[in-house]
C-alpha cells in the first residue's frame, strides 16, 4: 500500500505544479486553491508512505515522479520544448526512479 500512496503524491506532485503555473503568481483563486489542496494531500500521502519506506527510496521516487510528470505536463499540455538534451534529462531522472525501485527490492 506504501508504494501506491507513493504514486499517487508524486501524480498529485505533478497537478500541484501545474496548477500552480496556472495561479499566475497565486493571483488566481481557483488554480490557486487546487494547487493548495493538491499540495497538502500530496504531502500527507508521502508522510504516510514514509512510514514504512526508507527515506531515501521515498522521496527520490516522489520527486522523479513530479519531474518526470511536471516536464511530461509541460511539453504535452503546455507546448514546452522537448529538446533531446531536455527528453535525454527525463530519460535519465526515470532510469534513477527504476534504480532507486529495484534498489529498494533488493534491501
Amino acid at each position: 500500500m506504501a508504494w501506491f500512496y507513493l504514486v499517487l503524491a508524486g501524480v498529485l506532485e505533478v497537478v500541484w505544479a501545474f496548477y500552480m503555473k496556472k495561479s499566475a503568481g497565486f493571483t488566481l483563486l481557483v488554480p490557486s486553491a487546487i494547487t493548495i489542496v493538491t499540495m497538502i494531500a500530496s504531502f500527507a500521502l508521502l508522510s504516510v508512505a514514509m512510514r514504512s519506506l526508507p527515506l531515501g527510496t521515498a522521496y527520490t521516487i516522489w520527486t522523479g515522479i513530479g519531474a518526470v510528470g511536471a516536464f511530461a505536463v509541460g511539453v504535452v499540455v503546455l507546448g514546452e520544448a522537448a529538446t533531446p538534451m531536455r527528453l535525454a534529462a527525463g530519460a535519465l531522472i526515470v532510469s534513477g526512479i527504476v534504480l532507486m525501485k529495484l534498489s529498494s527490492n533488493a534491501a
